[in-house]
């Protein structure tokens, strides 16, 4: 029996990348999946590949009648929804002053804003509860230069996760962000053509490597799942780049971030933190019963 029997997903970005490694594990874990995306001819063949719990839908995630179809559709083929992850997005590189409004705004509109009406379109019909996984990134805790509108992006995804997690908890919907560091994707493969997956990422990490997908997938399944029922509000870290911090300082490992339990990069690097922080600890504080500002 699958952590996910019973539950059905709605996956944005599903069709290559880390939203195809979601959807499959998703179904391995019992769950009945419905992934959009635009590249429909990779979309409809893993949907072939996974059979007949998993639906393919053509998604623009920037559309708001586009999310209403989908949510709708997705109920209509499978009774309900339980879980959404919005994994959808690009990134492009260029500096500021060099980058375009118009590519700016496409960015936050695929990242974030889809995001938000994600949510929107989403929260209303789990009648019964839910989880919403957000994919942020690293990139959400700080900024690389050429990467503007990425990272705004990402830093966005954080701020709206913690306050969808305040509305919903009431109805106990959840609500997560996931923050990738360095991972082997088809996305960051376009962006370095040059990636050496078997080379190191950062050479100072525990785990210089790059990551797969399918690891990142497995911190995204336990959010989905119940095993996650006292999980809201908070940000999962894979990998933490050293640039910022003294290497005595840093938190590897998936670290849950919930409330004033976890500090600013700034504040982490020069003064003890107000609870313990492990290596690859997790923290299952739920944000609407911690005091203090968020991080």
């Amino acid at each position: 029996m699958g952590v996910l029997d019973g539950k059905v997903a709605l996956i944005t970005g599903g069709a290559r990348g880390m939203g195809a490694e979601h959807a499959r594990q998703f179904v391995a874990e019992g769950a009945r999946v419905v992934f959009g995306d635009v590249r429909d001819e990779e979309g409809e063949a893993l949907a072939a590949e996974l059979g007949d719990d998993a639906h393919y839908l053509h998604h623009d995630v920037t559309s708001e009648s586009e999310w209403s179809e989908v949510v709708a559709a997705t109920i209509d083929r499978f009774g309900k929804l339980d879980i959404l992850v919005n994994n959808a997005g690009i990134n492009r590189f260029a500096p500021i002053c060099e980058q375009s409004l118009d590519e700016f705004r496409l960015i936050l509109d695929t990242n974030l804003t889809s995001a938000w009406l994600g949510i929107r379109a989403a929260a209303p019909v789990m009648s019964d509860g839910g989880s919403i996984v957000n994919m942020s990134s690293v990139e959400g805790y700080a900024g690389a230069a050429g990467l503007s509108a990425y990272a705004a992006s990402k830093f966005g995804i954080r701020g709206l996760t913690k306050v969808a997690a305040r509305e919903l908890g009431a109805r106990n919907i959840r609500v997560n962000s996931v923050h990738p560091g360095g991972i082997v994707t088809p996305m960051n493969t376009e962006f370095a053509p040059d990636l050496d997956p078997d080379k190191p990422f950062v050479p100072s990490l525990p785990i210089a490597r790059w990551g797969r997908a399918a690891e990142v997938t497995h911190v995204v399944v336990f959010l989905a799942s119940d095993a996650a029922s006292y999980c809201t509000g908070s940000g999962w870290w894979s990998a933490r780049r050293p640039r910022l911090l003294r290497p005595r300082s840093f938190v590897y490992g998936a670290v849950i971030t919930a409330g004033s339990a976890v500090m600013t990069a700034r504040s982490r690097a020069r003064r003890k933190p107000r609870c313990p922080l492990v290596a690859s600890g997790w923290l299952p504080v739920r944000t609407d019963r911690v005091r203090g500002p968020l991080t």
